[in-house]
């Protein structure tokens, strides 16, 4: 497997040099940043507008140090070391500018602190307690820029954004959307997208990388903890809750617990005491999506050449990057709803009828790790026998504070299981949380399909690992296909584009929007606060590093080995891509065009 790395790289030169900072010597890269340099001696130093290798442009200057021989302070996050260099971060005057900085980004902020859904987890109030701001000695006019919420997913309320630029800049260089840029000029300046639509109107995938990227409560996802709570309370409705692979590993993290620690037991016992009537595992669902992708994929190689690439389309967001960016390879995505919507799709119709339950009393609530689920169940396309696959999705973050709403000890809490049918599921769906996971399972199932025998090895080490795009081949009896992954769209887009001027083939193309897929989703917990340098994209690997491990240990780990599934197709579907399954299990995309607002 080829791996291609992607994003900015930072030039540090191999030559070490010597620098002092607060009195401590330390060997360094030459050509690293101050901010990075002192970080590397445990030293921290605040920062706002920074994030590594994608926003580092010192325009907050929270991040100013003294350096001997220069008049003036200087940004450390731009700023690179050299020998020699005596630089001083807590000097009373480096403090005083830090406090004056925040001060000045405090007089024209909004300070809903008790009712922001960022309270306790935003790095400007954090960063102001730090720096002792009791009081705001700037006072004047403070503008109102209004609230945009006019779709399903995210919200932007300008009167919190402080005009750091990360959500700009995550989505212009990683994402490649380019949904924002910055508008009017001096104090009046926002960054929107252009004419500051609403993201509905603009070429937002709704990723929700910016929200991850936001500081502060300016962007953040539509809540609907209070829907679901009502559904919840009316004993006339019959709720049922999803779980999505990833949730599984990233939950914890909302209440301390180290990063990638699985919490499966302690998810469904925490759901279960909220109130739902049942607790249903998507993993379970995934499985049903390779049966589907997997046969779509070998229809293709054996009867349809000419559809291949068949590229993968569990991922909303993605999908809606193709749609928008990329019209002309909408044929080639594979048909098959995500498993969030299948999972959806079969309780309100295979599931109902199998237990008696009206369908028009159920309530379907998906966890997920991405706000983009959210406007993918509000698709047209998305309603089976006249009823909404799926009524409401909370994001990690709301499922956590909806714990913390009902007083629940949840790293204490018992684990408990998933409910029939939606309970056993394999290996092969539990690694869709990661990047590489879904074409992995893809893989194992194709080759069983197409030789009638499994893999030696289920495991395809070559798929795994956080390079933003990877290529290879797979042998699939006497046939060897080539493969891509990609992971962050900007990468998805580079590949399209080598693929267009015929300098990459592959058969077959899994991309996740996120980086590191859906454990780097934008409904994850956002780990900034006090701790910067979670904020990077570093730290997604450890949640997949348990998705696999946990894997491992898993007794099927194969999609077609499933009984339940096995079960569904018996019962309801008869076999991949039947009729049946083309029903409930398909759907189709929409060319949206790159300026979405001129076709209203």
């Amino acid at each position: 497997m080829e791996n291609i790395k992607e994003g900015k790289e930072q030039i540090i030169d191999e030559e070490l040099v010597t620098i002092n900072i607060d009195g401590k010597e330390c060997k360094v890269p030459k050509g690293l940043s101050v901010l990075e340099a002192a970080r590397t001696m445990n030293i921290e130093i605040p920062s706002l507008c920074y994030l590594k290798d994608i926003n580092e442009i010192g325009t907050c200057r929270v991040c100013v140090v003294e350096i001997e021989g220069m008049h003036s302070l200087q940004a450390s996050c731009v700023y690179p070391v050299r020998e020699g260099l005596k630089i001083r971060t807590n000097t009373e005057r480096v403090l005083r500018a830090r406090r004056t900085a925040v001060s000045l980004l405090l007089s024209n902020h909004h300070r809903e602190c008790l009712t922001c859904i960022r309270n306790l987890n935003c790095e400007l109030q954090n960063l102001a307690d730090n720096l002792g701001i009791r009081n705001i000695p700037y006072t004047g006019e403070m503008k109102d820029y209004g609230f945009f919420e006019n779709n399903p997913a995210i919200q932007r309320d300008y009167n919190k954004c402080i005009n750091c630029r990360r959500c700009m800049s995550i989505c212009n260089k990683i994402q490649e959307c380019n949904v924002f840029s910055p508008l009017e000029r001096g104090l009046d300046t926002v960054i929107a997208p252009a004419f500051k639509k609403d993201m509905s109107e603009v070429t937002c995938i709704m990723c929700g990388q910016c929200v991850i990227a936001c500081p502060t409560g300016s962007l953040t996802e539509k809540e609907h903890i209070d829907e679901v709570m009502k559904a919840i309370s009316d004993p006339e409705k019959y709720v049922v809750v999803q779980t999505a692979p990833s949730i599984q590993v990233t939950l914890g993290e909302m209440f301390g617990m180290p990063i990638g620690t699985f919490v499966a037991g302690k998810l469904v016992t925490s759901l279960r005491r909220i109130g739902f009537d049942r607790v249903f595992a998507t993993d379970v669902t995934a499985d049903l999506t390779i049966m589907e992708e997997g046969s779509e994929l070998v229809e293709r190689l054996l009867h349809e050449p000419e559809k291949l690439p068949l590229l993968s389309s569990c991922c909303p967001a993605w999908v809606k990057f193709a749609e928008h960016f990329y019209p002309e390879f909408l044929p080639h995505l594979s048909s098959t709803k995500s498993p969030h919507e299948m999972c959806g799709a079969l309780v309100k119709t295979w599931y109902a009828k199998k237990y008696g339950i009206d369908p028009e009393r159920i309530v379907s609530v998906g966890i997920m790790p991405c706000t983009a689920k959210k406007y993918e169940a509000a698709r047209p396309e998305m309603v089976s026998d006249g009823f909404r696959n799926v009524d409401y999705v909370l994001t990690t973050r709301e499922l956590g504070r909806m714990i913390r709403r009902i007083g629940l000890d949840f790293a204490n809490l018992p684990d408990d299981k998933y409910d029939e049918p939606f309970d056993q599921y394999s290996g092969a769906g539990m690694i869709f949380g990661a990047t590489g996971g879904v074409l992995e399972a893809a893989v194992r199932t194709a080759h069983k399909l197409i030789t009638g025998e499994e893999m030696s090895v289920p495991d395809y080490e070559e798929a795994r690992g956080q390079s933003g795009l990877k290529y290879g081949t797979v042998t699939l009896g006497d046939r060897t296909i080539t493969i891509a992954i990609a992971h962050g769209t900007g990468n998805a887009k580079k590949a399209l584009e080598m693929y267009k001027r015929g300098e990459r083939k592959f058969d077959y193309m899994e991309v996740m929007a996120c980086p590191g897929g859906c454990v780097g989703g934008g409904g994850q917990p956002i780990l900034g606060g006090r701790d910067h340098k979670h904020i990077s994209l570093s730290y997604r690997h450890n949640r997949a590093d348990t998705l696999y491990n946990i894997e491992k240990g898993k007794e099927i780990r194969r999609s077609h080995e499933n009984p339940r599934i096995k079960q569904i197709y018996k019962d309801f579907l008869g076999e991949p891509l039947s009729d049946v399954a083309k029903e409930y299990l398909h759907t189709t995309f929409v060319d949206r065009g790159k300026h979405p607002y001129l076709k209203q």
